[in-house]
């Protein structure tokens, strides 16, 4: 039996603001964060009917407590998708909505699905990042890895090293104009926000309708201030590295044809992606090879490329990256809204905060007919998609 692939498009998505771990969200579950985004998205489009889903792929990187217990499909439970509609859960760390929808797109372009809800969350109030794991000590006996590759902000000291050139100084210009431009596009990011009810014993109930992490008016002067956690007299700052936060993100991937159907919005194209491994104690290079085999799967250089959202987990990964392609620290085409180390990383949801923020960016550059999303992975990956603006004025 022959079969055709289909083309598969990222249709919306949204996001909860992001918090500070232990601030906004401190008594609020993980699950319930990512079951409001999954609400919103289906109120934002009434006309995809809830029996149409036929899968939930929900992301996060400690999978216990509150965000375990297969949450794709308790998210879609407690969602008010039919009983009918089955999930599952994913896990490869900061890539985890970003694999949620490479999945769902593999399914749908085989022709197995046709519509999906795809997502991530991450409470690191709640669950930090490590949290009962155990992992086997022949990893460090037998030498497979350094000891520093468990520690992401170590493995981030690391990357500077192998790249003396990107100092300090760099990574924190790079963070500030990264919370620069947030404050510049913070209004048209809250269009994509569902907002979620809190509560504090000692506060009482509140509303979460803004992101918790950016520090409007830093200054390089200032960053140049902060300790250095991970090494005496080192480079990397909480200044220049994404924090640890709390938030959630879902969106509906679909198959092209179907979507047309039913009338929902095509916001992109799927055009390739990959994922590759890379030395675990510099992590951060991982979306350089995996970008590479993006492009070369999808027959593209990266001058093709007209707009880009890294996930800047630490300055001096997204630095690494623009080098390596040859791209200004200050390009335009880069996080035109800033990134991560403005606005936050919830791990696991991140990746979809990616791609729609991408789209958005699609709708209003119709002359940009490629994108990419990219980030690196904790244990030595890198992941990035390829996207298609349909709204390109040369088609």
């Amino acid at each position: 039996m022959s079969r055709t692939v289909r083309e598969v498009v990222f249709v919306d998505g949204v996001r909860t603001p992001f918090g500070k771990a232990g601030g906004m969200y401190a008594e609020t579950r993980a699950d319930d964060l990512v079951i409001r985004a999954i609400r919103e998205l289906l109120r934002r489009n009434p006309q995809l009917p809830p029996e149409r889903v036929e899968e939930v792929a929900i992301a996060a990187t400690t999978q216990i407590g509150d965000q375990g217990l297969t949450l794709g499909r308790t998210a879609a439970l407690l969602s008010g998708l039919p009983k009918t509609v089955p999930g599952y859960s994913i896990d490869r760390m900061c890539a985890g909505a970003m694999t949620a929808v490479t999945t769902v797109a593999g399914s749908i372009a085989m022709g197995a699905i046709d519509v999906a809800i795809a997502g991530g969350v991450e409470h690191m109030g709640r669950h930090p990042m490590g949290e009962g794991v155990d992992p086997n000590p022949r990893i460090i006996a037998e030498k497979l890895v350094d000891p520093s590759a468990l520690v992401m902000g170590a493995t981030a000291e690391n990357l500077h090293d192998r790249f003396p050139h990107i100092t300090k100084q760099r990574a924190d210009a790079f963070a500030v104009n990264s919370q620069r431009k947030y404050a510049a596009a913070a209004r048209d990011l809250e269009k994509d926000f569902v907002t979620i009810a809190t509560r504090s014993a000692e506060l009482g109930w509140g509303l979460a309708s803004a992101d918790e992490p950016p520090r409007p008016g830093t200054t390089v002067e200032g960053l140049a201030t902060l300790k250095t956690p991970f090494r005496p007299h080192g480079r990397v700052t909480a200044g220049n590295s994404a924090g640890l936060n709390d938030g959630a993100t879902a969106s509906i991937i679909a198959a092209e044809d179907t979507a047309r159907e039913l009338g929902l919005p095509v916001g992109m194209r799927l055009v390739s992606y990959a994922f590759t491994g890379v030395e675990p104690e510099v992590m951060g290079v991982g979306p350089i090879p995996s970008t590479e085999k993006a492009l070369a799967k999808a027959g593209l250089s990266i001058s093709d490329i007209g707009l880009f959202e890294l996930n800047e987990a630490f300055a001096v990964q997204v630095l690494a990256f623009l080098d390596h392609f040859g791209i200004g620290d200050e390009d335009p085409r880069v996080n035109p809204a800033g990134g991560a180390i403005a606005m936050g990383h919830p791990l696991a949801a991140s990746g979809v905060r990616l791609m729609t923020q991408l789209s958005r960016h699609f709708e209003a550059h119709p002359e940009v007919r490629y994108g990419l999303t990219a980030m690196c992975i904790g244990i030595g990956m890198g992941g990035t998609v390829i996207w298609e603006n349909p709204a390109w004025e040369g088609k």
